[in-house]
């Protein structure tokens, strides 16, 4: 295990990934990502898992639903592989039970020489509860002696099911899955709620309805309520101008940019906003990473993991849609930290008041934070 620093980029880079044309069932759309060239040196299978509970070290740990685990295993010198749970069995064999674990020591830890197991989505919420954690570095006297000495412990989100969400399950049973696809970008009411890629179509299909089993903010689940159809979105082909089979491949190639054109649109808040990345864990030629987009009231956020090989191409996303909520409870924390937990300073900076921060605070869930008399006065 390595670890690297920390990095900022503009946003996260789809490359050697196509977008197929959307599909629709109600208030769910999805963009099915193809991959042009697969590469057969890296799976991803699933493992279920009986842990609530994940030890993250120094006497903390992370507690929440978790329906599975990834396993990632890799070949060092590019050579195929199959990856352990993902061979074929013919009729009446008898397959070997999914080993289990009652507690995980860390999302993501070592099995094997080539074998790696992590929790996803929960790797990537793990590093978005973590921020700023410790609370204040400084002994300002609005503090509380709680916040002074347990930092924001504990620190809680919420968040639902994709089996909750209206239409999905049904969605991710009657569309198409295409020859070569390895992703797909999820979005209800034409709202991104999650983008997800694996390294091989057969890994995709394997993890296809593992999707019902993630979890996704309360927006969406709102979303899915509010909006059960959508309008189509058709780009159809025009037979009067195409004679001939170099036409063909033109209008094609337009369709394919057109879609292209799409998905951006639809995904600029995840691919075009500024990402922030943290290394967790080399694996041979992958880098497994998780990444917090960035964090401004106005805009929607997102979180997740990914893997990249060392050339830079994408092999494994996963991704989380924050609610407006949870955006505005991580900026603030963010802009506390930034001027080192000063309330005079970062409402300044702000432009509010101290006691309209406090205010902020509390309505976030942060009254804890404060001394209780500060409170009492607002």
């Amino acid at each position: 295990m390595t670890r690297a620093r920390d990095t900022t980029t503009p946003g996260i880079a789809l490359a050697g990934l196509r977008p197929a044309p959307a599909q629709q069932w109600g208030g769910v759309r999805m963009i099915p990502l193809i991959r042009e060239h697969v590469r057969h040196d890296l799976r991803i299978t699933r493992r279920k898992l009986d842990a609530h509970v994940v030890t993250v070290g120094d006497g903390t740990a992370y507690c929440s639903f978790m329906p599975h685990a990834f396993v990632l295993d890799w070949s060092d010198d590019g050579h195929p592989l199959a990856a352990t749970g993902g061979q074929l069995h013919g009729p009446g064999s008898q397959t070997a039970k999914p080993r289990q674990t009652a507690l995980v020591h860390r999302m993501a830890k070592r099995e094997d020489r080539n074998a790696l197991r992590f929790v996803p989505l929960h790797l990537a919420m793990e590093g978005f509860l973590a921020l700023h954690f410790g609370g204040p570095d400084v002994a300002w006297t609005e503090y509380s002696r709680e916040a002074m000495s347990r930092g924001l412990s504990p620190r809680r989100e919420r968040s639902v099911a994709g089996m909750w969400i209206d239409g999905l399950a049904e969605a991710l049973r009657v569309f198409e899955i295409h020859d070569t696809q390895v992703g797909v970008l999820i979005l209800v009411a034409d709202a991104l709620a999650s983008a997800f890629v694996l390294p091989r179509p057969e890994d995709y299909r394997e993890l296809h309805r593992s999707l019902l089993s993630d979890f996704y903010g309360e927006l969406l689940y709102q979303y899915g309520l509010l909006h059960p159809e959508l309008a189509r979105i058709d780009l159809e082909l025009d037979a009067t101008q195409i004679r001939d089979l170099a036409e063909l491949r033109a209008a094609v190639a337009t369709g394919r940019r057109e879609w292209h054109e799409h998905t951006l649109l639809f995904s600029h808040g995840l691919l075009a906003r500024t990402t922030h990345w943290q290394s967790v864990y080399r694996a041979g030629p992958f880098h497994l990473r998780r990444f917090i987009g960035e964090l401004n009231p106005e805009h929607e956020g997102h979180i997740g993991e990914a893997i990249h090989r060392d050339d830079g191409s994408l092999e494994y996303l996963k991704t989380y849609r924050l609610s407006a909520a949870q955006v505005r409870r991580a900026y603030l924390l963010q802009q506390l930290a930034n001027h080192d937990w000063h309330l005079g300073a970062c409402a300044e900076a702000l432009g509010d008041t101290v006691k309209g921060l406090m205010l902020r605070l509390k309505n976030a869930g942060f009254a804890y934070l404060l001394k209780p008399h500060l409170l009492r006065g607002l």
